[in-house]
């Protein structure tokens, strides 16, 4: 069986005959490797047989990269959203952010003007060569991308950018909106031109150790819609969606199902999210990746990481809806050997006694957008018992008028100026500046 048949069985929560595999070895990780078993001429994804490829395109403003300092153990650099970072030489940890590009909306303005689809944002020649290798490998194929939070954090200060969802959350979600876009376009424009995707995998962490980092009043008014144009578009390519999204974010998941994600990834163990829990209670309607603690990876007793493996596997990997992955990334603490055996207990305990027959995902394109207050009562938070004020359903067009207005664009009526209110409301069938954003179908 195939990466890409064993992926599609479990991402329609059937059985193959092994669960998919892949992980996030750091590159110190596989320098260490390297030094201690591992093949130098071999890829990390080849010698232990995980069964996806990754492929994007550049999807940021694309400002010069330059060394500002560098000397014996960090190095500060300018990045490609305009931005100053410093990090160790090896990359061991996450980077101490220097400088952000955006303090202003004026600032914005001007990175907007950079976010632009082009022929250029992809490297096709070593792209193409990765995916034709891939596709002759039986690989499941990603198209892989970041919007939302994370993202803005390399453009604004953290603690702003939290501040700014609640007092301006419609600057913050054209934000998310403009870099959905581009990132649907580009992958649009891949596929147009020699790709061929299975799934997509979108990073965004939303989560900390204790919880999510906002509100899911905050993330119904900044990223729900964006979630559900590109969710839905994937679907409508009959693709599959993975979502990368770090830290304990067990209140977003209700939020995410409903938006169309079909799995979550990598479910933190130090953060709280566990991989059993989930399972019993969200395992009829996502998938699972990740879940297993990268801490007992390396210590010496070893039955640890082995009742980690055996005992989680035997629960998430039924009825399929799981895929093995680390609960984050493998760090440079985990030896060669360390990792050769959590690959042997992942082969020994993920194995199907009866795999299911290979089918297309079956995905149902659900288009409809829902005013903010209709979607925190369904969600059931933020509700005032006032049944007698109707205004919130009387706004499905507000949101779809103010789509418009997010990306500076008036739309092109042929239509005397003294159109009827009935014409009006037809207005958001148009698209926004890419074309990704539609209204109701009539």
């Amino acid at each position: 069986m195939s990466g890409k048949e064993r992926v599609l069985l479990a991402l329609n929560h059937k059985e193959s005959d092994r669960i998919p595999m892949h992980d996030s070895p750091w590159s110190a990780t596989i320098k260490r490797w390297k030094k201690e078993g591992l093949p130098e001429e071999v890829d990390v994804n080849e010698y232990f047989g995980w069964d996806f490829t990754f492929l994007g395109a550049n999807c940021t403003p694309r400002f010069p990269v330059k060394v500002i300092e560098k000397n014996e153990r960090f190095i500060i650099q300018t990045t490609p959203q305009g931005g100053k970072r410093k990090n160790f030489l090896d990359y061991t940890t996450t980077p101490e952010v220097i400088d952000w590009p955006i303090k202003t909306k004026d600032d914005w303005k001007e990175i907007k003007k950079r976010l632009k689809p082009d022929f250029t944002r992809v490297d096709w020649v070593s792209a193409l060569d990765i995916y034709n290798k891939a596709r002759d490998e039986g690989k499941f194929i990603c198209f892989s991308g970041g919007f939302g939070y994370d993202i803005l954090q390399s453009y604004i200060k953290s603690e702003q950018l939290l501040i700014t969802m609640i007092e301006d959350p419609e600057w913050v979600k054209e934000m998310i909106m403009t870099l959905a876009e581009l990132t649907l376009v580009m992958m649009e424009f891949m596929m147009k031109n020699g790709f061929s995707f299975d799934g997509a995998f979108f990073y965004n962490d939303m989560g900390y150790r204790n919880g999510p980092l906002f509100s899911p009043d905050a993330y119904l008014k900044t990223h729900y819609q964006a979630d559900k144009m590109a969710y839905g578009y994937c679907h409508s390519k009959n693709m599959k969606v993975i979502l990368h999204c770090c830290g304990n974010v067990k209140e977003f998941i209700p939020m995410l199902i409903d938006a169309g994600l079909d799995c979550l990834q990598p479910l933190e163990v130090k953060a709280g999210m566990d991989l059993i829990e989930l399972k019993e209670k969200y395992g009829d309607k996502l998938s699972f990746m990740g879940g297993i603690d990268t801490r007992l990876m390396n210590d010496p007793d070893k039955t640890k990481i082995e009742n980690e493996i055996k005992t989680k596997f035997a629960v998430a990997m039924k009825n399929g809806g799981y895929i093995y992955h680390s609960d984050h990334s493998i760090p440079n603490t985990v030896s060669f050997s360390d990792y050769c055996y959590v690959a042997e207990l992942v082969k020994k305990y993920g194995v199907y006694e009866h795999p299911e027959p290979v089918s297309e995902p079956a995905i149902t394109v659900v288009e409809e957008k829902e005013p903010v207050e209709q979607r925190k009562k369904k969600f059931g938070f933020g509700l005032k018992k006032r049944e007698e004020k109707k205004q919130p359903q009387e706004k499905p067009v507000e949101p779809e008028t103010k789509k418009r207005k997010l990306f500076g664009k008036k739309a092109r009526t042929q239509e005397p100026a003294a159109a009827s209110a009935e014409e009006k409301t037809e207005k958001p069938e148009k698209k926004s500046m890419f074309g990704f954003l539609k209204g109701k179908k009539k």
